[in-house]
């Protein structure tokens, strides 16, 4: 019996594709950069599987060219850069890894919080160029994140582990988000919490409705003192709006770990704004939790490949309409 052929579309940490390679023929993409469209098409069009990363677009027409495909499996929590809809409509389950960068990330994000609220790469860099010549009771002054109020803008399982590191720190907590949650911390529109928080940090998915939700209007709303943390995705913050909002002095900081274009070109303005730290999307990058989502994605895989249901399942309704069709 001829094993499956999974394409996996980047090396990946700990021994999880040496545990796929037990039962399939992997096919695994070497560069250290994402494989080019046409490559990624060509690649999974003879696959019965893909294992995937958000820097993967896996669109409707490489869907189409892949009359095998069995299952994907994305190796992050978000999955905006699959059409599900088209794989459902094609009875493709799709897999994502969801809870195990929880901690990880609500870490991240609390980093940057402080990071840019003290302005803790800057004054390293201040050091390093030779600039500190002595104290100085005026030195890049920044804000206290101890009793300061912080607004979570979505509050899922990040959101909520974001909120649990605040408690520490005495923040006062609001939180903004469709639906109440169960948390013992007050829920506000929007606007009200823009208005009110010392920091607001951004723990939501990217969708229509979120796409650049934090915009010139939105930031104008926010303290001349807030620190604006990212570690959701790019989009969500209209990137051109913040770094004007940032050289405008209109807000006092941001902290992102996500860039509207990845990587961020070097001649983007955000680059050139004071204030702001910028990190390359690491935001689960520990060794733990990269190596816990790489052996999630190949269960996932492994799952599909045998025709179960994948333990973490993005499109379940595929698995009613395959029953529907089997009546």
């Amino acid at each position: 019996m001829t094993s499956p052929r999974v394409f996996v579309t980047r090396r990946l940490p700990g021994d999880a594709v040496e545990r796929l390679r037990a039962t399939a023929e992997v096919d695994l993409w070497e560069g250290d950069l994402p494989p080019p469209h046409d490559a990624l098409v060509a690649r999974t069009s003879g696959a019965d599987g893909l294992i995937c990363l958000l820097t993967d677009t896996v669109d409707a027409a490489l869907l189409a060219a892949s009359l095998r495909l069995r299952v994907i499996s994305n190796v992050a929590v978000g999955y905006d850069n699959i059409d599900v809809a088209a794989a459902t409509a094609r009875g493709i389950p799709v897999g994502n890894t969801p809870g195990v960068l929880t901690e990880t990330t609500a870490d991240l994000a609390f980093a940057l919080i402080l990071a840019a609220a003290r302005r803790i790469v800057e004054a390293e860099r201040f050091v390093r160029d030779g600039r500190w010549r002595t104290w100085d009771p005026n030195l890049l002054l920044g804000y206290d994140a101890h009793g300061a109020t912080i607004g979570i803008v979505g509050m899922g399982k990040i959101g909520r582990a974001v909120a649990r590191r605040a408690e520490g720190f005495g923040m006062r907590i609001i939180y903004a988000s469709r639906a109440p949650a169960d948390v013992p911390y007050e829920r506000v529109p929007l606007d009200e919490l823009l208005a009110r928080a010392d920091v607001v940090t951004l723990h939501v998915p990217l969708t229509a409705e979120t796409r650049h939700m934090i915009d010139a209007a939105t930031l104008a709303r926010m303290k001349r003192t807030a620190v604006l943390v990212n570690t959701a995705r790019g989009p969500v913050v209209d990137q051109a709006a913040l770094a004007r909002a940032l050289e405008e002095g209109r807000i006092a900081a941001a902290g992102v770990d996500v860039t509207e274009v990845e990587p961020i070109p070097p001649d983007d303005p955000l680059l050139r704004a004071p204030n702001v730290v910028i990190l390359p999307h690491i935001g689960s990058a520990s060794h733990a939790t990269r190596e816990r989502m790489a052996a999630m994605a190949v269960d996932n895989c492994l799952a599909g490949l045998r025709g179960e249901r994948l333990p973490n399942c993005v499109n379940p309704e595929v698995y009613d309409t395959a029953a529907a069709r089997e009546i």
